[in-house]
């Protein structure tokens, strides 16, 4: 017994040697939209329908929807979905779409039908919308909080019909404002390249390896409406998710690309912002299961926290340093295509206790609310776990 702890080390050691390899052998493969390889027009010049669902976002949907109006790919059009907004949201669109009524139309949501969140519904709406009149080749899902770089849809477009995408996601450029956004954020990229692997998500063997991100979420119609549409993940807290694993159910391509200040977001202000964000998000995103849940933090502390303390302990240095390497190697290796720092490794441990702290936290007030509180409307917790996609989809 008294070498079973060095012996743990050595394994959680062991498995972060083999994710550093995977990602250096698979980071590279991974399309960087920067590369004047993709700075090109889509062949064929598809139509795409660009959807931007917004509930009180009076303070960000302007810049955003300003930001898809100035894009250098003509074939584009845009709806954006006021949800039942009580603050000028309405207004902001309606006055965009006046002065750009070619390219950008407003759809007014007033009431929630029974059984639907608010989001994946004004979504399901404008989808409808636009495969009624706009007949899109593909469908661009994204929030109210995004800013686009002028040529961002054109190379992701034009990748996406290279590739033969069914689902192409765009890996967005976090904006940071505060030391602890980036020692949160940057964290929550290297936890999330255990949950999947980038360079595995155009494999259709890799189930696990799902990628859907709400910022930048394209879809041919096709695809959409093959799983269902929103339709299908009409309670589904972590919607994007849900997507990217009905996607790969389907055995439908999935794409991931990186692209440096092409597509950016401000998550929250501070860390306990971020916080408030994942309360809602992070117990859904493991399906409301408890034991897994309480699985990832036993995980977290033991690959990511322990080690930055038990490396002082004598006959632990060797193997806690070696996990501790791995991990600035992991965040070096991210960096260029994130734009974050590779010294927020140092603060790994702050940030694993952070997120441990979140991932309870989640849990706990969402079983003590008997379910979730989201933009004002509370959905309870056994409708949303009928709903739920599964986190162990199967290929059909």
């Amino acid at each position: 017994m008294r070498y079973l702890p060095q012996l743990l080390a050595w394994i959680v050691a062991l498995a972060w040697i083999i994710q550093v390899l995977g990602a250096v052998r698979g980071l590279p493969k991974v399309p960087n939209l920067l590369l004047p390889a993709h700075d090109k027009n889509p062949d064929g010049d598809p139509l795409i329908t660009v959807i931007v669902p917004a509930r009180n976002e009076q303070a960000d949907v302007g810049a955003c929807l300003e930001s898809l109006l100035a894009q250098d790919y003509a074939n584009l059009r845009i709806i954006a979905v006021d949800d039942r907004s009580t603050d000028e949201t309405g207004n902001v669109m309606d006055a965009l779409a006046n002065a750009n009524s070619t390219r950008l139309r407003v759809v007014h949501v007033s009431e929630l039908p029974d059984a639907w969140l608010g989001k994946t519904h004004a979504m399901a709406i404008a989808a409808q919308s636009a495969i009624a009149e706009d007949q899109p080749e593909f469908l661009l899902f994204t929030d109210a909080d995004i800013l686009f770089r002028r040529d961002a849809i054109r190379r992701a477009l034009a990748n996406a019909v290279d590739t033969h995408a069914d689902h192409y996601v765009v890996a967005p450029t976090t904006v940071i404002r505060r030391w602890d956004e980036a020692a949160l954020l940057s964290f929550f990229q290297i936890f999330g390249f255990w949950a999947a692997r980038p360079w595995k998500v155009s494999d259709p063997k890799a189930m696990r390896d799902a990628i859907g991100i709400g910022a930048f979420n394209l879809l041919r119609t096709s695809a959409y409406l093959k799983i269902g549409g929103f339709e299908a993940l009409r309670m589904e807290i972590v919607e994007d998710l849900g997507l990217a694993r009905r996607i790969k159910q389907a055995g439908l391509a999935q794409r991931f690309a990186f692209g440096l200040d092409l597509v950016s977001v401000h998550w929250a202000s501070g860390s306990d912002g971020i916080i408030g964000v994942m309360t809602k998000n992070i117990f859904a995103a493991v399906s409301f299961h408890i034991s897994i849940l309480l699985l990832a933090c036993m995980w977290l502390g033991g690959f990511c926290v322990l080690p930055f303390f038990a490396v002082w302990l004598p006959h632990m240095a060797v193997p806690c340093g070696v996990t501790i390497a791995s991990i600035f190697l992991t965040y070096y290796l991210l960096s260029s295509r994130s734009g974050l720092s590779p010294w927020n490794a140092l603060l790994t441990p702050f940030a694993g206790i952070l997120l441990i702290g979140a991932m309870l936290r989640s849990m706990v007030t969402t079983l003590l609310q008997g379910g979730v509180v989201w933009r004002g409307t509370f959905y309870p917790l056994a409708e949303l776990r009928a709903h739920a996609v599964s986190i162990f989809p199967r290929a059909r």
